[in-house]
C-alpha cells in the first residue's frame, strides 16, 4: 500500500530522482569511452542550470578532423557548422524551450564518416518566484474517515471521490452535507485505486502500479472499459480537452480522453528546481492545482509552461481536518458555487477553504 509503510522509501527515491537524471544519447552517434578522445567537445564540464528567458554564451573546441558539427537540444537541431576549427562560440536561447531538464548535444561527423556525441544536461528553471498564499478554513463538513482519499471532484453539483488501498478502492458519490455515500462501486481487491476525473458522461480512474485506467459511466458507476498506460498513476484532472495525469514525479502528462494516448508532457519547475511528488490534481480557471505528497502544500501550475505560479500553505487546514488521518490529499472545486474544498487520506473532515 502507498501509506506510512513505504513513505520513507519513496521519499528517498523521489529526492534521488530529482537530482540524478541520466542524459539520453541520440541513437546513431557513439560516444568514446574516454571523453578525451572526442574530436569536438564542449568547453564546459559540469551540467548547466539557468533560468527561462536567458541567453547563455557557450562554446565547444574542435581538435580533430571534423567535417560537420551540430548542436541539438533534445531532438531539435539548433545550429550546424561545416569543417569547424578551433574554439566555436554560440549562444543558447533557452526561451525557445519550456522549463525542465533537457539534453544539449554536440554531434560531430568526422571526415572518415564516424559520428561522435558529447552531451550535457541543461536544466531550465522558472524565471518567476511562486506567489506565497495561505489556505484558511471557512466551513467544516463530515468526511468518512475510512476513505483513503485519492481523487476528489465535483461534477454538476455532485461530489465524487475515489479511494485507494487494495480491497478498499472504490468510486463513490458523496453527500457533501453529511458525508454519506449515496452510490458506490468497488474495484477488484487486486487493484489500488488512484485519482479520478470526469469528462462528459465518463469517469476516469487511475490505478497506482497496475498501469490501467478504468472508464466508468458517470450515471451508473459501471465500468465500461479499461485502457493501459506505462508507469505509475497518481493524480488526474482535465482541462475540458485533455486528461492531465501525474505519476509522483515532476512530470505531468496530457492524454487524449478517447485513446489515452500521450499528447504532450510538461515538467513542473520553480526558480530552484523540479517540484516532485505531484499527486492529486484539480483544474481550476485555467490552472492546475496539485497536492505535494507528504507536504502540507498545494502548488498552482501554468499548464502551458510548467512554471509554478503559486504555493499555498495548507498547514492550518491540516491542523483542522487531519485528526488521526494521514496526508493532505484531495482538491475539489465546485464551479456552481465557486468554492474550494480540501481533505486528506482517512480524514474525518472535509473543509471548505479560502485562498489568500
Amino acid at each position: 500500500m502507498r501509506g506510512k509503510q513505504i513513505a520513507v522509501t519513496v521519499v528517498i527515491i523521489a529526492v534521488i530522482a530529482s537530482f540524478i537524471i541520466v542524459p539520453m544519447l541520440k541513437q546513431s552517434p557513439t560516444l568514446p569511452e574516454d571523453n578525451e578522445d572526442l574530436a569536438a567537445k564542449f568547453t564546459f564540464v559540469e551540467n548547466l542550470a539557468t533560468n527561462f528567458g536567458k541567453k547563455v554564451p557557450l562554446s565547444f573546441e574542435v581538435t580533430g578532423d571534423v567535417a560537420k558539427a551540430s548542436i541539438y537540444m533534445n531532438d531539435s537541431l539548433l545550429k550546424s557548422w561545416d569543417n569547424p576549427k578551433g574554439k566555436i562560440n554560440f549562444t543558447l536561447d533557452v526561451s525557445l524551450f519550456g522549463v525542465g531538464a533537457k539534453n544539449l548535444s554536440l554531434v560531430s561527423t568526422l571526415k572518415n564518416g564516424e559520428e561522435q556525441n558529447d552531451t550535457r544536461l541543461i536544466r531550465i528553471l522558472s524565471d518567476i518566484s511562486p506567489e506565497q498564499l495561505k489556505a484558511t478554513v471557512v466551513k467544516s463538513y463530515v468526511h468518512n474517515s475510512s476513505s483513503f482519499t485519492q481523487g476528489l471532484e465535483f461534477n454538476d453539483g455532485t461530489l465524487f471521490e475515489s479511494t485507494g488501498l487494495n480491497g478498499k478502492s472504490k468510486i463513490a458519490k458523496v453527500d457533501l452535507s453529511n458525508g454519506v455515500i449515496k452510490q458506490e462501486i468497488g474495484l477488484d481487491a487486486t487493484y489500488f485505486g488512484e485519482g479520478i476525473t470526469i469528462m462528459g458522461d465518463k469517469i476516469y480512474q487511475l490505478t497506482w502500479q497496475d498501469q490501467k485506467c478504468f472508464i466508468y459511466d458517470k450515471k451508473t458507476l459501471q465500468i465500461e472499459k479499461d485502457v493501459p498506460y506505462t508507469g505509475e498513476g497518481w493524480g488526474l484532472c482535465n482541462d475540458g480537452k485533455s486528461l492531465i495525469m501525474s505519476n509522483g514525479s515532476e512530470m505531468l502528462t496530457f492524454r487524449n480522453p478517447e485513446t489515452f494516448q500521450i499528447e504532450r508532457t510538461i515538467e513542473v519547475y520553480d526558480q530552484v528546481g523540479p517540484r516532485v511528488r505531484l499527486n492529486e490534481l484539480e483544474y481550476i480557471d485555467g490552472k492546475i492545482y496539485a497536492n505535494i505528497w507528504m507536504l502540507d502544500i498545494i502548488i498552482v501550475i501554468d499548464p502551458a509552461s510548467g512554471k509554478v505560479l503559486s504555493e499555498i500553505d495548507c498547514s492550518e487546514v491540516v491542523k483542522a481536518g487531519k485528526g488521526g488521518g494521514e496526508v493532505l490529499n484531495g482538491i475539489a472545486y465546485n464551479p456552481q458555487n465557486k468554492k474550494l474544498y480540501l481533505t486528506g487520506k482517512n480524514w474525518s473532515n472535509l473543509l471548505e477553504v479560502s485562498i489568500k
